[in-house]
Parts: C-alpha cells; structure tokens; sequence
C-alpha cells in the first residue's frame, strides 16, 4: 500500500469512527428524551390541577408565534415563550423563550408582525432541542394559554414529528375564566381581553410578551374566581357547564 492509499484509508476509517462515535451519542439522546417524557407523562397523569386551591394552583403561560395557523398545511412554529405562575402571582424572574431554526423564507407579512428575521431563524436552534428545553421548563404543570386551540394544534405536531409521542399537557384557554364575568363571551383577541382587565398592551406579537400579557390577564380572573368563592378549577368548570 502507498503511501497516499495509506492517507486515504486512515481518512476513511477516521470519518467511519467519527459517524459512529456520533449516531451513537445520537441514539444515547433520544433514549434519554424518550425516558424524560414518559416519566412526564406519568407525574402529569399523578398532577391533578382541577381540585388543587386556587392559590396554590402552578401553571405555565405560554404563546408560540408561528407562520400560520394551520400546522398540517405546514405552517411552523417560530418561537415559543413562557412564564411560571402560582395562584394569580407571577414568577417575573421564571421565563423561558426561544426562537426555532427554520432554513426556509419567512414572509415579510409575519417577519414585520413578529419583528422575526429569516437570518435568526437561521441561526436558532433546532426545534426537537426547543421542544425539550420547554419540556424540563414546564415539567408537569399544566399550561395555559389565550385561544389555546392554536397552541394545542401545534404542540401536538411538533411533539408527535419529532418525538413520536402524544402531547399529553393540559391546555387551559384564559377564555373559559373571561366568563366568569360575561358568560357569552366565547373568544376575543387578546388586546381586547387586555382592555377588560385594564392591562396595558406591550411587546405584542412576540412569545413571551404575549405570554406576559396573557398571564397578567389569567391572574386578574384567578383573583375575581376566587373573590365569588371558588377554591379550585373544578368548581369553576361546573359553574359555567352549568349556565352554556
């Protein structure tokens, strides 16, 4: 053997070890993803928010910004932020936001909306390494969200795709608690429901501002649930099944 066929052979078992070394580690990740969920799985099914006091109940606001609103058709999701609360207190200081790789074009429409640019899309991490960070945030808290349909549609592909599981969180819209007050409310945008509640509107259209805002909106209804004497969640949802 010559002395480049000897350069070329130590090439090639060099690139074989380095793709192995890192299929390996690879696999060893989603091992650990896949424990770390069910593991979730099970401490959300132990988790009974419904009957938990209304002052102690800990959820996690959050809001995506996504390209769209419809999931199967492709649209994506481009950044998730979130917030910590208990009762109607807010953990300023307990926030998580990340924008999500994406390498295709992003519409001037959502970038001038979002103030997103395909440059940091670029640049953002990857969304099965957001998905899990968000996951180890929220832990097995329920979360809450305003029109949280489009939260949940979304959730559910993204955590399907790319981790070939259920999402299995509780979603609680901040609609049902707005008809605490006006019980034929279905759903109004979130300026609208900011203004009922005498929240000044700031940072809109970006993840955690708008899970900020929405938070401030969640503690304002949890403080007047409480006001008209309901201790938890369960009360509440029997209260307006009843009044539909």
């Amino acid at each position: 053997m010559g002395m480049n066929d000897m350069i070329q052979f130590f090439r090639q078992m060099s690139g074989k070890l380095g793709s192995n070394i890192y299929a390996g580690v690879q696999g060893q990740t989603n091992l650990q993803n896949i424990s770390f969920i069910r593991q979730l799985q099970k401490e959300m099914k132990e988790n009974n928010c419904l009957d938990t006091p209304l002052h102690e109940l800990k959820v996690v606001v959050f809001d995506l910004e996504t390209t769209g609103f419809y999931p199967e058709k492709g649209d994506r999701v481009i950044s998730i932020g979130a917030i910590k609360m208990t009762g109607n207190v807010i953990k300023k200081t307990e926030t998580f936001y990340s924008l999500v790789h994406s390498p295709n074009s992003l519409s001037e429409e959502i970038s001038v909306l979002t103030n997103i640019c395909e440059e940091e899309l670029r640049r953002a991490p990857f969304a099965s390494e957001v998905l899990m960070d968000f996951f180890k945030f929220v832990k097995n808290h329920a979360l809450v969200a305003h029109h949280a349909k489009h939260e949940q549609s979304f959730m559910q592909k993204m955590t399907w795709d790319l981790l070939k599981t259920r999402f299995e969180h509780r979603i609680i819209d901040t609609s049902f608690l707005l008809r605490l007050s006006n019980p034929l409310i279905k759903s109004i945008p979130l300026e609208d429901a900011c203004k009922e509640c005498g929240i000044e509107v700031i940072n809109r259209h970006h993840a955690l501002g708008d899970a900020k805002l929405t938070a401030h909106i969640w503690g304002h209804y949890l403080e007047l649930a409480q006001s008209m004497g309901y201790k938890n969640l369960r009360e509440i949802y029997e209260y307006l099944a009843k009044i539909r």
